[in-house]
């Protein structure tokens, strides 16, 4: 089964206006009017026009007609949201000399104007909306509202009146005309009507006249065009106020101010009957479909506030298309758009798992990577992002991490500016809980580059930001609420059994009790008053799971790296469930194991007793201290010391030998085996005080570790 839905994504127009009408007929009445049907056609399925009353669709006449001296009256509109069609039945009517010549000329085919929706739930109502437009930019650095080319200006006035917003321009002193040639361009002007988004209006201004200083007033039988700076709109639609206009002034139904143009405005038509001289034009403003509004997330108050719910994001999933396992997303800018999401507002795509040709066919690889992108229900978005068709920054909600694949889209400039959080379900489609190296790497890039991401984790029924450790290049999913405590802890760790848990539960707690109590005596670096503690395990059963619950039990961040041991054909692996004492976790595929290891980031590592998987953890920390990877902090050993003599001990005494440790003898000070928490807190106290002798200049002890006394 392909899936696609429809999403609120509408890429082919805004949805409070239609593409631009023809006319199909046209006859005249009388010399002053004719009665012309419009046809128009392909319109968004999402045009509010479909749904609100239709006495509040307008017809919106071209303003190059306008100019002219034309206008409409007595407009009979029938909608076909089937067929996605209008039919307009209007009455063109000619108010000067020059509107009379361009009335005779029309013919059928020319586009003559557009229907617009005046949907009231839309309505600007409070004028702070647009008062924070000024100064702000889009992406290429164009002013997102703007009279004059300024960032604000004293001709652009804000009231609130009747429970709307309205802005009152100021007008220029004088008057615009047509020049002497204006007739013998009419006809040219009429056939660039047949041709859909031909600029008119730009070439008809080469026929304007600007008459500065000359008075702003109303005759009959004559149309004023007044001028004004020029209104640049990029957030909203502006729409002529003829009940605020003086007495005895209108405005021709050429009244509507788009956003997808520059300048939108700075000519105004008007006619009627009256003495005095008009000041200003009056503008009503409809925002936008949200996508296309401009907002910063930092303005939307109320989606901020959904996302500190972690109920409204579990219920935001819940809404997303069936089955529940089809890879699904979703762009939300808003909180009312999150808390009432449809199936309808997601895209779905039913993927299956893909065999790439590989490097070596470097031209079908590309080719097959770029199709699979294609297919991501991600893409749509992020292409409309690049595009500018989403222009409001917002956050991505998909059921399953991102592919890596999609990185060049995700950190490219404009997804970056737009993209301000990603929420997921799970990691993998084809993995379920579990990262690949890749995804890793992807979740650093997208740290880096500031965009936040979230997990949405049903185990835990709690949501997890992916968190850098610091100085590394890997991280963590933590509660939001430990996030700063994660960042700034030292961490401690319990390796061994996750067939055994052993008995050194009740001696690990008295350990890391008192290592809580220990801070407020230690100035060092990685001890000291109020530092916060975490602790890391594999986040299994057995030793793991004591050292988690331990941890949890008092307040310490009890952290995960898990890594996915089910069961494979032919595997003698044990499947390891995960334990559920665990705050902050990270989660690796099993071919990535070492990588897995590598990533611990330990400053203090526990050894409780353990097999073959604990015998490669105690490698890695030898081999980081030797190297130099980590400092020469000192590794716990719980256990008797002759069970750490065949482990280690046996090993240490062969290489000494054979001379394969030579000048790195000095590792074994690093290790200390201790039968009770007290003679661990002693290694550690005087780790803290500086007195431990540790390190290159420290003794060597032939075991492979120190055996520490019992008195001590």
């Amino acid at each position: 089964m392909s899936y696609t839905m429809e999403s609120y994504l509408t890429l082919d127009h805004y949805d409070l206006v239609t593409p631009d009408g023809k006319i199909t007929e046209i006859s005249s009445s009388n010399k002053n009017t004719a009665r012309v049907k419009i046809l128009i056609e392909k319109i968004s399925p999402r045009f509010q026009g479909f749904d609100i009353d239709k006495n509040l669709v307008h017809f919106n006449l071209k303003s190059t007609l306008a100019q002219l001296g034309l206008t409409t009256i007595n407009p009979e509109v029938t909608l076909s949201p089937t067929q996605r069609q209008a039919t307009v039945e209007i009455t063109l009517k000619a108010l000067d000399d020059t509107a009379l010549e361009m009335l005779k000329l029309l013919k059928q085919g020319a586009f003559i104007g557009k229907l617009f929706a005046a949907d009231d739930r839309r309505r600007v109502r409070n004028p702070d909306y647009l008062m924070r437009m000024f100064g702000r930019s889009d992406r290429e650095g164009r002013a997102l509202l703007s009279l004059g080319g300024s960032y604000g200006s004293d001709d652009f006035v804000l009231e609130k009146i009747e429970n709307k917003t309205v802005a009152f321009l100021a007008l220029k002193d004088g008057v615009v005309v047509n020049g002497e040639d204006i007739s013998s361009f009419l006809p040219t002007l009429e056939k660039t009507l047949h041709f859909d988004r031909f600029p008119s209006r730009e070439l008809l201004q080469l026929h304007h006249k600007w008459l500065e200083g000359k008075p702003r007033i109303l005759q009959e039988n004559q149309t004023l065009l007044v001028k004004t700076a020029p209104l640049h709109i990029r957030t909203v639609f502006a729409k002529v106020i003829n009940e605020q206009l003086p007495s005895g002034f209108h405005h021709t139904t050429a009244d509507i101010l788009q956003p997808d143009t520059f300048d939108s405005g700075d000519i105004y038509e008007l006619f009627g009957s009256s003495t005095q001289e008009i000041d200003s034009i009056p503008l009503e403003f409809y925002t936008l479909e949200p996508h296309r509004e401009h907002v910063f997330f930092e303005d939307r108050d109320q989606l901020r506030v959904a996302i500190e719910d972690n109920k409204s994001l579990f219920e935001a999933f819940e809404k997303g298309p069936q089955p529940n396992d089809v890879p699904a997303s979703v762009f939300v800018v808003k909180g009312e758009q999150l808390h009432n999401l449809k199936e309808a507002d997601w895209i779905a795509r039913d993927l299956h798992k893909h065999e790439f040709p590989g490097i070596s066919h470097p031209v079908r690889q590309a080719a097959v990577v770029e199709k699979y992108i294609e297919k991501q229900p991600t893409f749509p978005f992020l292409k409309a992002i690049e595009e500018e068709l989403i222009t409001s920054q917002g956050i991505l909600l998909s059921r399953y991490f991102p592919t890596p694949l999609m990185k060049r889209l995700f950190l490219s400039s404009y997804v970056q500016r737009c993209l301000k959080r990603i929420y997921f379900l799970k990691p993998s489609f084809s993995f379920g809980d579990f990262f690949s190296y890749e995804d890793r790497a992807f979740l650093v890039d997208l740290a880096k580059f500031g965009i936040p991401v979230f997990w949405v984790d049903k185990r835990t029924n709690n949501i997890l930001q992916y968190v850098l450790k610091p100085e590394k290049d890997a991280g963590m999913f933590v509660p939001l609420h430990l996030i700063e405590d994660f960042r700034k802890a030292t961490v401690f760790g319990v390796y061994g059994s996750n067939l055994q848990e052993g008995p050194y539960e009740k001696e690990l707690k008295i350990l890391l009790e008192g290592i809580l109590e220990l801070r407020h005596e230690m100035a060092h670096p990685l001890l000291y008053a109020n530092v916060p503690i975490a602790l890391v395990t594999g986040g299994g059963p057995g030793a793991m799971e004591v050292g988690n619950r331990v941890a949890k039990h008092l307040g310490i961040i009890s952290c995960a790296n898990i890594a996915d041991f089910t069961p494979k054909d032919h595997s003698v692996i044990n499947e390891q469930k995960v334990n559920p004492f665990i705050d902050a976790k990270m989660t690796y595929r099993l071919d990535h194991l070492v990588e897995r290891q590598a990533e611990f980031h330990l400053d203090f590592p526990i050894f409780l007793p353990g097999g073959i998987g604990m015998d490669f953890e105690y490698s890695l920390e030898e081999v980081r201290r030797k190297t130099g990877a980590c400092k020469p902090t000192p590794v716990i050993l719980f256990g008797l010391n002759e069970y750490w003599t065949e482990k280690v001990g046996k090993r240490f005494q062969c290489n000494l030998k054979t001379g394969t440790i030579k000048g790195s003898e000095w590792v074994s000070n690093c290790f200390y085996c201790v039968q009770s928490a007290k003679q661990a807190l002693w290694v550690y106290r005087k780790y803290f005080d500086n007195t431990l002798k540790i390190g290159k200049d420290g003794p060597i002890y032939k075991e492979g570790f120190c055996q520490v006394p019992l008195e001590d």
